[in-house]
């Protein structure tokens, strides 16, 4: 196994001799995320062997990893403990790593409960493109004072820097869950999330798809037996329920699973946030919902004109998640002003234009 100062001092010989060249890199742990965002180039940088927890305090529930640590490593010295990371990332494939998880900053089921990726982020050590190591934030929520530069990079799919190193709060694992199961359409199934989310109830994640409403519950034994006697709903066995979530949470289900002849055909998998009070879309297509109504996919062929269009009027944004002509742009283009913010941080920490060029947005 290489060690942690070896890696670094690899990388850094890396970064420095592809600044001076202004060499573009993309930089890679176990590449279970390459679908995301823009098409990827550059030559590779492979972070997979900066690996390791570094930190861990149960008592504390903050644990700091080097970026390639697998998040399966990861989630198994939690699970050790009786705790986990509760915006539950989501696995593409496997193999997954820490720095991949913060890059994208895709959270997964739970995150309407619990918050995101960047809600859990509270340090970060960045490799920036003058070759120089820089910490951000601390490994207690009272250290991160001043610019959350570490949360500035969740999600930054590596345009500012090689990520090398993160702090995260972790929670410990409910004493119980279950999930309930209802038959019901779109609108009805909206209804009643609205409803409930008014209402002191131990909601984890809901999902709703094909005429049937999904809601896990989490939290004490005593209040998941209540919420359950109240809604009434067809409880999943625990191995069903441990499957669909897990579904879910990975895009394993058959309606995020686009081959290639539904790519062939035109079909996209569109990803759209919007306030968790909007009506149905009028978008053709199979929908799935999530989030308490505030994540709507669509797996359409409608244009990406189309599809944005849909999600301004209703408050929000539209990212292409997967589809074989990505030329529409993934992510939603930003105005001169948010462009103007993103050119300078991306100046700020890559003056050189080395890391992932072009994988956010064309020109950082």
């Amino acid at each position: 196994m290489v060690s942690r100062d070896a890696a670094m001092a690899h990388l850094i010989d890396r970064v420095t001799r592809a600044r001076a060249v202004q060499q573009p890199l993309e930089i890679r742990g176990a590449g279970s995320k390459r679908f995301y965002g823009e098409e990827p180039r550059g030559e590779l940088l492979d972070v997979s062997a900066l690996a390791g927890i570094t930190s861990y305090e149960p008592t504390e529930l903050v644990v700091t990893a080097l970026a390639g640590t697998p998040l399966q490593e990861l989630e198994a010295a939690l699970a050790a403990h009786g705790q986990h990371l509760p915006f539950e990332p989501p696995r593409f494939a496997a193999g997954g790593t820490v720095g991949g998880m913060v890059a994208a900053g895709l959270a997964g089921p739970a995150r309407a409960a619990v918050g995101s990726v960047r809600d859990h982020v509270l340090g970060v050590t960045l490799l920036n493109g003058n070759a120089e190591v820089l910490s951000f934030g601390g490994q207690v929520a009272k250290n991160v004072a001043g610019y959350d530069v570490s949360r500035l990079v969740v999600g930054s799919l590596g345009i500012l820097g090689v990520i090398c190193e993160v702090s995260i709060k972790v929670l410990p694992a409910a004493a119980a869950t279950a999930t309930l199961r209802f038959d019901c359409g779109q609108q009805q199934a909206l209804q009643k999330l609205n409803a409930w989310r008014g209402r002191p109830l131990p909601i984890n994640a809901s999902a709703w798809h094909d005429d049937r409403l999904y809601v896990r519950l989490s939290g004490s034994r005593a209040a998941i037996s209540e919420a359950c006697r109240d809604l009434q709903g067809t409880e999943l066995a625990p191995a069903a329920s441990q499957s669909w979530w897990t579904g879910v949470r990975d895009q394993s289900h058959d309606f995020f699973v686009l081959g290639e002849e539904d790519l062939l055909r035109g079909e996209c998998l569109w990803r759209l946030s919007v306030p968790a009070t909007t009506a149905p879309l009028d978008l053709e297509g199979r929908q799935f919902i999530e989030w308490q109504g505030a994540l709507r996919w669509f797996r359409t062929r409608a244009a990406a004109a189309e599809v944005r269009a849909a999600a301004v009027r209703a408050g929000g944004h539209a990212t292409l998640l997967r589809g074989a002509d990505k030329t529409p742009g993934a992510f939603t283009p930003l105005n001169a002003v948010l462009m103007g913010i993103h050119r300078n941080l991306k100046q700020a920490f890559d003056p050189k234009r080395i890391f992932n060029p072009g994988r956010l947005y064309a020109g950082l």
